[in-house]
């Protein structure tokens, strides 16, 4: 192994593509077990630099020859150089979170910040809001650690502007999870932005959350590509272009999102979604064929008028596993928005359009068991659109020529990363 990433598990990883994309050399990922495998690869030293995740990061500092000032008074180490059999330990982090914070336009100065976690992520979250000039930091934790809130007493706090989840919570495939609740009623009232960390999902729930209360927000994926770009500098003794860093993030996000396209039966989202998987270069996934495939039976045989409940069980969890994988060009079924949580996981990895079709283009049947009239279809549409609107990030008007309506899903869709996922 020449350059890498060591942790616990790493099936959530993205470092592979930024390493090779920034420094043009192989990088691997590579699983440790325990820390007594960690002792054993680093007595080794046969690798010339690599990268380390949780939970290893304390230990990586202890088992290093010579450690960075910075890293130090952190107490962690995230990349560690090789130089002639000596261990060079070092925080890139750091750099890469305040960047993060910086480039969505937040000062800390003055704030109180409550960090979730008190983990080696939290020890650098900390010192970046200490250099930034925070005024107050509170750390938050599930078991009553010195030093730390419990989640409920964080909750109670009315004078939080900024809350970090340093965590790995809401990770994949943990997805959906999350340590505070920004929905419920008087919680925060002082809030003015919220990071995330994790960036596996791309858009968490405490993320959503945060979007739906119109608060300033930003996951992890700038802050990995970030201190990647500031590891790969040591990897290679020498400077990059700082520009390198949104290059690749900016290539990185268009990759890992999704495209879901919401909307009724017969609206096009089938024949859209093959065309602007083949534009957008992604593999397109119909989640009702998924359906199918998984239950062996037509949904003709699954879905019954007026006893909907075990359909829409299987289709949220259909579309919960499918929302996990992002990349792909998603056709989902037309009561998918029916249920809140289907929405929520769509969000996490997917740009989601509402393809609209007018009522006198929609076709009723073809297998569909609820919208086998024209009347049917307009009573549906009547209840279905308003959660349409809600679940999308974009709508798309399908009423014109097919070619108009996959150009401009595919403009739509580059928009709101360019706008909001940014």
């Amino acid at each position: 192994m020449e350059y890498g990433l060591i942790g616990k598990t790493l099936g959530h990883s993205f470092s592979k593509p930024i390493h090779e994309a920034l420094g043009g050399y192989p990088y691997e990922l590579k699983e440790l077990p325990d820390e007594a495998a960690v002792r054993a690869f680093f007595t080794a030293r046969r690798f010339r630099a690599v990268n380390v995740t949780i939970p290893y990061k304390a230990l990586a500092l202890a088992l290093c020859d010579e450690v960075s000032e910075e890293a130090k008074a952190i107490g962690a180490v995230n990349t560690v150089v090789n130089r002639g059999g000596r261990l060079f330990g070092y925080n890139t982090d750091f750099g890469g979170f305040r960047l993060l914070v910086r480039h969505r336009g937040v000062s800390l100065a003055g704030k109180t910040v409550l960090i979730l976690g008190t983990g080696a992520t939290q020890r650098t979250v900390r010192a970046v809001c200490t250099a930034e000039g925070t005024a107050q930091v509170l750390c938050a934790s599930r078991s009553a650690k010195p030093g730390a809130l419990r989640y409920e007493q964080a909750a109670a706090r009315q004078d939080v502007n900024v809350i970090i989840n340093a965590s790995p919570a809401g990770m994949y495939p943990n997805n959906g999870t999350c340590l505070v609740d920004l929905a419920a009623p008087g919680a925060f009232p002082a809030l003015e932005a919220v990071f995330d960390v994790v960036y596996n999902p791309l858009r968490t729930r405490l993320l959503q959350m945060a979007e739906a209360r119109g608060v300033p927000c930003a996951g992890g994926l700038l802050m990995l590509v970030a201190q990647a770009k500031y590891a790969a500098e040591l990897f290679l003794g020498g400077p990059m272009e700082e520009q390198r860093i949104f290059e690749v993030y900016r290539s990185l996000l268009a990759e890992k999102a999704g495209l879901a396209l919401v909307g009724m039966p017969s609206c096009g989202k089938t024949g859209v979604g093959k065309a602007l998987a083949k534009a957008l270069k992604k593999p397109f996934v119909d989640a009702d064929a998924e359906l199918v495939r998984r239950a062996g039976r037509p949904i003709s045989e699954i879905l019954q008028p007026g006893n909907e409940g075990p359909f829409r069980q299987m289709e949220a969890a259909v579309t919960a596993d499918l929302a996990k994988r992002g990349g792909a060009v998603l056709a989902t079924g037309g009561g998918v928005v029916l249920r809140e949580e289907n929405v929520r996981a769509l969000r996490e990895n997917y740009v989601v359009l509402y393809l609209d079709r007018p009522l006198a283009l929609l076709k009723p049947g073809g297998g569909r068991p609820l919208s086998t009239t024209r009347g049917a279809l307009e009573k549906q549409l009547a209840v279905r659109r308003p959660l349409y609107e809600a679940a999308c990030h974009a709508r798309v008007e399908n009423a014109g020529s097919f070619e108009a309506a996959v150009a401009a899903a595919k403009e739509a869709f580059y928009e709101v990363l360019d706008c909001e996922w940014a």
